[in-house]
């Protein structure tokens, strides 16, 4: 919505986006440069062109703000290191260095 920014003086693409908060101690959230760009451009092309022509970086940028992968692979790991527990292949520890309860 560049033309209402302009002519009223708002910064609607700011308050709309995820990244056009104001960031606390300076530091970019994940993706900003992708979403910075995607809001110069897109409007040019058209939503539906762009998102055709950058599949790849868009799913890159939904991964990186929903970290779906991420998190599956972390369940992942958890099952396989629960299933170690309850075979016998692994003793748990109480101790924080693994060292046992001396």
């Amino acid at each position: 919505l560049p033309f209402l920014s302009k002519s009223l003086g708002l910064n609607l693409d700011g308050w709309m986006t995820v990244q056009g908060a104001k960031q606390p101690r300076k530091i970019p959230g994940r993706c900003h440069a992708f979403e910075k760009e995607w809001i110069e451009w897109a409007p040019g092309i058209g939503g539906t062109r762009a998102e055709k022509e950058s599949k790849v970086e868009v799913d890159d940028f939904v991964e990186r703000l929903l970290r779906q992968k991420a998190m599956e692979h972390l369940g992942d790991v958890r099952r396989q290191w629960d299933e170690l527990i309850k075979g016998g292949g692994v003793r748990s520890s109480t101790s924080p260095l693994g060292q046992g309860g001396s």
